[in-house]
């Protein structure tokens, strides 16, 4: 139990780091379940595929074509929606990321990939991203309300978009903030974002103008809501910092092609200079790999060096001394007899 106790606040951590996502909607079911519901005209207008994604193993994949229109209402459509209900004084973060792909369809007049609708039935939306020939585009506040952001189309590239709304119909307290890509393209804004008393909801897809003939295909990943920017769009992990590998040194051992110095080093006082070896036993390998003379066996150097040779002789004069000292008395007493 006391292991379990001390165990706990680690058990913890993944549930509270994720307390404050407030829902996602990113496919990573399979399927469309973490949505209210859909407006399609058939199933294969809003599928889960796992082909081309942004994050995870599923994305969205919504195709139009020409007269698709599933709630009988203007334009042609097939979205999901969330319904979020989105109430004044209400401060959210919104992230998803978009691709169009290179086939995507050229047209002069409104496609809209992302709205947050009204409550009432008809209108443009209080907030939108829709694309104008080869913009993309951001408005907010209906078909007269305030274009904040345009950028380039670009094909077969995502677009990681984090949106940052206060949700008030009051030009003073309502806001935006935009992010693409990681890098803030719209500053806080102010602006009005909702249309009176009325609750705003979450459209994904693709919805546009009925006159477009050509079949297209949008792509949706990674759909997340939270209160924090750290919610949705987590500070990067800054690298370690790399620790530097000392160089390796140079071998004592000369190499096999080169001959030894010689040359005793310099030494201190009371060090012994030290002699380096000839090479005589160096061996190359059939592979033509070289091995080290420590290979095959330390190199011997205790011969009679300036170090080693006088001790031997001065043992040598001692044995020397000891036996004529032994001699001596023999000597002295066969004198005696000859006398």
């Amino acid at each position: 139990m006391t292991r379990f106790l001390r165990l706990l606040p680690f058990l913890l951590v993944p549930t509270l780091a994720s307390a404050s996502t407030l829902w996602k909607g990113d496919f990573e079911t399979g399927n469309l379940s973490q949505w209210s519901r859909q407006q399609s005209v058939s199933s294969d207008r809003l599928l889960v595929v796992s082909d081309v994604v942004r994050e995870g193993r599923y994305a969205l994949k919504a195709t139009v074509k020409k007269g698709d229109n599933p709630i009988s209402a203007s334009g042609n459509r097939n979205e999901l929606l969330y319904l979020s209900r989105e109430t004044p004084g209400k401060e959210y973060f919104y992230k998803w990321s978009t691709l169009f792909p290179q086939n995507y369809p050229t047209s002069n007049t409104w496609q809209v990939f992302a709205q947050w609708h009204q409550d009432g039935c008809c209108g443009s939306p209080p907030l939108e991203f829709y694309l104008t020939g080869e913009e993309m585009r951001m408005r907010v506040g209906g078909s007269s309300g305030k274009i904040l952001w345009r950028a380039p189309l670009v094909r077969g590239q995502w677009n990681d978009f984090v949106l940052h709304v206060k949700w008030s119909a009051s030009s003073k307290e309502g806001f935006v903030e935009l992010y693409k890509n990681g890098q803030l393209v719209v500053p806080k804004t102010l602006v009005a974002t909702q249309f009176g008393s009325e609750k705003n909801y979450l459209k994904l897809g693709l919805y546009r103008d009925a006159s477009i003939s050509q079949t297209a295909s949008v792509y949706h990943d990674g759909f997340a809501m939270g209160s924090t920017l750290e919610d949705v769009m987590p500070a990067p992990v800054t690298p370690p910092v790399a620790t530097p590998v000392p160089e390796t040194p140079p071998s004592s051992t000369p190499p096999v092609a080169e001959q030894p110095d010689t040359t005793p080093p310099t030494t201190g006082i009371g060090t012994t200079p030290v002699v380096t070896p000839p090479l005589s036993n160096t061996t190359t390998l059939p592979d033509g790999t070289g091995q080290e003379p420590g290979d095959f066996g330390q190199p011997q150097g205790c011969g009679a060096s300036a170090s080693g040779g006088m001790p031997v002789i001065a043992a040598g004069v001692l044995v020397a001394l000891a036996l004529l000292m032994r001699r001596r008395p023999a000597l002295a007493r066969s004198r005696a007899k000859r006398r």
